[in-house]
Formats: C-alpha cells, sequence, structure tokens
C-alpha cells in the first residue's frame, strides 16, 4: 500500500548500495519512475473527457498564432513598399499595411479570449473532477490507511497540492503550447526572411537547449522537496489546532511555536532553491537572447549599408527576434509551474493510487433476509499491516448466537476494539474469516453490511448540521415523526426540544452544542432508526458522569433489545447488562461465562469487579 511515507520517503534515501541487492540510487529512481508513469496516466484520464474541448482550445490557440505572426511582416511591408509608395503619392499600399495590422490585432484579442475561456472552463472542470476523485477515493479508504497516513497530509494533498495544479492549468495552455507555436512558426518565418541571420539564431539554441535540461532536473527536485514541507507543515498545523486544548492545558505553546517555526522555515528554504533555480535559468535564457540580438543587430546592420539586405526585411526580423525570445521566458515560467504541479500530482496519484485494504467484493453475496446478527470467528488471526510481524489477535473462534449480548474486557491493549472492528469489518483478518448470519463479511457488499451492523464509539462523532439530520444518518429517507419518534425511543426527545430550535437546532461542529451524554444519545438514537441486527459499543459511557451514564445505559435497553452486541467497556455497569463476558489479555480470550458466573468462579473478571467497585467507594 502507497502511504506519505513511500512518496516522501524515496526522495531521501542515502545513496548507498545494500548486500547482494539492487542499490538505494536504482530503488530511488524506480520509485521516482515509477510515481511519474502514475502521474502521467491520471493527466489522462482527467484529459480524456474533455478531448473535443482541448481539441477547440488548441485550434483557438493556433489560429491566434497565426495572426498574430502577420504582425511583422505587415510591418515590413509597410517600410519596404508602403512608405515609398506614400512618398509616390501613393497612399494605398501604406493604409492596407496599417490596416492589416490593426485587424490581426483585434482578430488576435477576439481568439484570445475565446481561447481563455474555454481553457479557464475546461481547467476548473478538471480541477473539479479531482477535488471530488481525492475526497471520494480518501473516504473509500480503509481504516488502516487514515490511522497511518495523518489528516493534514490528506489535506494538503486537496488544498496546495491541487492549488499548484490549477497554476499550471492556468498557464499550462496558454504558456507551453503558445511558446511552442510561437518559437516554431517564428523559426519558419526568420528562415523564410533570411537564412544567414536565422543561422545565428539557430546557433544559439545548443546553450538555451543545455540550459533548459539542467533546469528541468533541478526545479524537479526542488518542487518535490516543496510538495513533501509543504504538507508536514499542515500536518503540524492541523495536529495543533485540534488538540489545542492539550496544547494550552500543558503549554505547549512555545515547543509547538518553534516546530512550525522549523518547518516554516525549511519551506521557504525549499521555495527559495525553487526561485534560485528559476532565477538562474530566466537570466542565463535572457542573457543569450540579448547576446543573440545584438549580434543580429551587427550583422544585419552591415548587411542593410551594402544594401544585400532591406532595411524593412531587418525590422521584421528584429520584431520576430524579440517575439522569439518571449516565448521562451514564458516557457521558464511554465516549467516553473510545471515541475510543482508535477511533485503534487505525483502526491496525489500516489492516494488515488492506493487500493483499499478492505475492498469491496467483485461478486457480492446476499445475506439471509431477515438478517438474524449470529457472528462466527473461524480461526481468525490478526496482525496491522504495518507491523505484520507483531500479531495482535492470536488465532482464535468465537461464536455469538442471533440475540446475545457479549461484553469484551480486559486492560487497555487486550485486543478488544481489534475484535470489534473485525466484526465491523474495518479490517480483514490475517488468517482465517468473520461471518455473520454464515456469510464471510469479505463477501458482503458494503452497503448492505452497513445496513445490517452498525458501530458506536466512544466520540459519538456528529457532523455540523441540525439534529434531526444527525439522526437521520440512521436511515436518510426516515420521516421527521420516525426521527422523533427514535430519539424518544432512547429518552433524547426531551432535551432536543428543549433546545433553541428543537430537532432543527444546528449542533455545530463536532456536535460541541451538546454534551458528551447527550451526543451519545443522538447517536443511539441513531441506531434505532437504522435498526441493524448487530451493534458495536465502543467504550460507549466511558467519558460520561453518572447522571449521563444512566440515561445512556437506560437508552441502551431499548437500542439492545433483540439484537446482536458486542460491548467494549471498562465501566462494569455497562457490562453487567451482558449475557456473555469474554475477558481477553494480549489478544486472547481467557475467560468466557455470564456475569454471574465469572463473578463467582473468580479469575480476572472478579479482580476486575473488585477494582471497579473498589473505585466507586
Amino acid at each position: 500500500m502507497s502511504t506519505e511515507a513511500d512518496t516522501d520517503g524515496w526522495l531521501g534515501r542515502s545513496e548507498t548500495d545494500e548486500p547482494g541487492g539492487e542499490s538505494d540510487t536504482d530503488v530511488t529512481r524506480s520509485a521516482g519512475l515509477a510515481l511519474q508513469r502514475r502521474a502521467r496516466a491520471l493527466v489522462g484520464e482527467l484529459i480524456r473527457p474533455h478531448k473535443r474541448a482541448v481539441a477547440l482550445a488548441l485550434l483557438l490557440l493556433v489560429l491566434e498564432n497565426a495572426v498574430m505572426l502577420a504582425g511583422p511582416l505587415l510591418v515590413a511591408t509597410a517600410i519596404d513598399v508602403g512608405v515609398p509608395a506614400a512618398l509616390d503619392g501613393r497612399l494605398a499600399p501604406l493604409a492596407w499595411s496599417i490596416a492589416g495590422y490593426a485587424a490581426t490585432g483585434i482578430v488576435g484579442a477576439g481568439l484570445r479570449a475565446a481561447f481563455l475561456v474555454l481553457s479557464g472552463r475546461v481547467g476548473q472542470d478538471i480541477l473539479l473532477t479531482l477535488r471530488e476523485r481525492v475526497f471520494a477515493h480518501g473516504q473509500r479508504l480503509s481504516l488502516d490507511f487514515h490511522e497511518s497516513y495523518t489528516s493534514g497530509r490528506l489535506i494538503s494533498r486537496l488544498t496546495s497540492d491541487i492549488d499548484s495544479l490549477s497554476d499550471l492549468l492556468e498557464k499550462g495552455l496558454d504558456g507551453f503550447l503558445g511558446a511552442l507555436l510561437s518559437v516554431a512558426g517564428i523559426s519558419v518565418l526568420l528562415v523564410w526572411l533570411d537564412p544567414m541571420l536565422a543561422g545565428i539564431v539557430l546557433a544559439g539554441f545548443l546553450p538555451l537547449l543545455l540550459l533548459t535540461r539542467w533546469f528541468q532536473r533541478r526545479s524537479r527536485r526542488s518542487y518535490r522537496r516543496t510538495r513533501t514541507t509543504v504538507a508536514r507543515l499542515i500536518v503540524h498545523f492541523v495536529e495543533s489546532m485540534n488538540g489545542i486544548r492539550a496544547v494550552q492545558a500543558y503549554r505547549r505553546e512555545r515547543r509547538n511555536e518553534q516546530i512550525m517555526g522549523s518547518l516554516s522555515g525549511a519551506y521557504r528554504d525549499a521555495n527559495a532553491d525553487a526561485f534560485i533555480t528559476v532565477a538562474r535559468y530566466v537570466g542565463a535564457l535572457r542573457g543569450v537572447g540579448n547576446l543573440t540580438l545584438a549580434v543580429v543587430l551587427l550583422v544585419g546592420g552591415i548587411r542593410v549599408i551594402d544594401g544585400s539586405l532591406a532595411l524593412g526585411a531587418l525590422t521584421a526580423f528584429l520584431l520576430y527576434l524579440r517575439r522569439f525570445y518571449d516565448p521562451l521566458d514564458e516557457l521558464a515560467q511554465f516549467f516553473n509551474s510545471y515541475q510543482s504541479a508535477a511533485a503534487a500530482l505525483e502526491k496525489i496519484a500516489s492516494v488515488l493510487d492506493t487500493a483499499p485494504d478492505v475492498a469491496e467484493p467483485a461478486a457480492p453475496v446476499a445475506l439471509p433476509a431477515p438478517v438474524r446478527g449470529e457472528l462466527r470467528f473461524d480461526e481468525v488471526r490478526f496482525a496491522y499491516r504495518r507491523a505484520a510481524d507483531r500479531t495482535v489477535l492470536p488465532q482464535f473462534t468465537l461464536h455469538v448466537p442471533a440475540g446475545q449480548t457479549i461484553a469484551l474486557v480486559g486492560a487497555t491493549g487486550a485486543g478488544k476494539s481489534t475484535l470489534a472492528k473485525l466484526a465491523a469489518r474495518f479490517y480483514d483478518p490475517t488468517e482465517g474469516s468473520v461471518r455473520l448470519d454464515g456469510v464471510d463479511l469479505r463477501d458482503v457488499a458494503d452497503a448492505e453490511l452497513r445496513s445490517a451492523l452498525v458501530m458506536i464509539t466512544q466520540e459519538a462523532f456528529l457532523f455540523s448540521g441540525s439534529v434531526a439530520e444527525n439522526i437521520a444518518m440512521g436511515r436518510p429517507d426516515a420521516s421527521r415523526d420516525e426521527v422523533v419518534a427514535a430519539a424518544e425511543a432512547v429518552g433524547a426527545r426531551g432535551f432536543v426540544e428543549a433546545l433553541p430550535a428543537g430537532f432543527d437546532t444546528d449542533v455545530r461542529k463536532r456536535g460541541g452544542r451538546l454534551s458528551a451524554g447527550q451526543r451519545q444519545l443522538v447517536s443511539l438514537a441513531r441506531v434505532v432508526l437504522a435498526d441493524p441486527a448487530v451493534v458495536l459499543l465502543d467504550e460507549a459511557t466511558s467519558s460520561l458522569d453518572v447522571p449521563s451514564e444512566r440515561a445512556v445505559q437506560a437508552a441502551l435497553e431499548t437500542v439492545l433489545a433483540g439484537r446482536t452486541a458486542l460491548i467494549i467497556a471498562h465501566r462494569l455497569s455497562t457490562v453487567l447488562i451482558a449475557d456473555r463476558v469474554l475477558v481477553m489479555s494480549e489478544g486472547r480470550i481467557v475467560q468466557d461465562g455470564s456475569p454471574s458466573a465469572l463473578l463467582a468462579g473468580g479469575g480476572d473478571f472478579a479482580e476486575l469487579h473488585a477494582a471497579w467497585r473498589a473505585s466507586l467507594a
């Protein structure tokens, strides 16, 4: 699986040889080429739906360049033909030259405006598609990806990296293709006007090609560095703001400022290196251009004096030559944007190229109707992919009959949450299978599984929006009466209707307008509305005060009635409502029985219960 470590790490590896294997340089080069291929393939996918619009934009650009290239020829005609004719009393040739020059300016301006409108629309459509793809793909990626790939880096992909692509699209077709067309067209015209002077100009191409090759290599490294450093900066910013309570409680502001200063400095240095590279390239480019112009002016002037070259032809040549080097400046700016965008696109392609660890089945198997909620763990072993050598859950088998409530208890790190995540198919087992009503979860369509099984976490996450909208997440097509009934079933209707706008009250970011207990009741109302066969509760009451815990406990009796349930809890008041208790230690089930039987028999559960009772004293 590709992660940020993959895309960032290969850039900074040392160039040492590993005994008996590829050198790190070869690995670095291979990884870099693979990223470039993925990025190019992504560009093709994005442009393909807009082929006709892109072709029309190119046609407009070609026409504009052709029209604008006629200008210096009209100037030459005016000088060599129009002015002498006017001196002889014939004004028509000069008038036609001037009118033609004005017409080329007007038509060229119209073609450019049409091109900019069309290319701008295509560019924005491409960016919209890319944002939607990254966001949608990010939501589909497995929990393991999000636990190892920080949200700040994903935000960087959607913001600064796509901004770099936006800069390229704004300047790309216009700057790069327009410059290429201008250079190609002007080169032909220069040779046609005077092959000798054109030879002087073309001789200057050799140092320009060498300069451009150097610039491409140097700027690519520079902009990969900027993309990496800005991602790290955003990660730190997001982490600091999300953890602001801990930052202020533990007076970490100064340390965070030091880290931000270091990251900002690294970002500044990376950008400065890129700007210096551009400055050297543009300076050298203009130096070669000005030197070539001086030589052409010298040789051309001598030839005008001796009569072998017309003044109008020299004037047109110099005008074209000026236009010849201006596009090369634009090419430099394009390469500047291109290298930044290419580095950004490699990062984005890396994310889009990451396949979900928990993939949708190619041929889904339908769950029996109605879903009863029987769970089976058959010879299950689990290890996280990022630490494949460390088994979290050694091989075990477990049967949970339909309608049974099981409590999972044990010390932190015992494997309770991992077991619940396997049941929810946030992860797939490394070995063995997890079955719901006899069907392997890997064969169940995700939409069907999520309607049959719901997980409630300690955080009870609410989204910005009304209370009704948050409850209706359990079943988006539910009526208002059904939403109200679900809230009433868990005892939430009273406090909801007491809010300023009742069920239409905005809960604000993360449900900040509600208390922890109220948020948990809203999440339980979701479950009632969704009506799943299986409910998983991960520490659902651990952060609540006693009154809130009692309210949630009462609501749980309604929620769990007739459903299969796995309850993870440290507070044994929640555990005691279970039909069966599993005590876990180091990923193994060490005790299994009813609460009363385990209390009477002694052992780990009796000790945990005694410690809990002592904590209440």
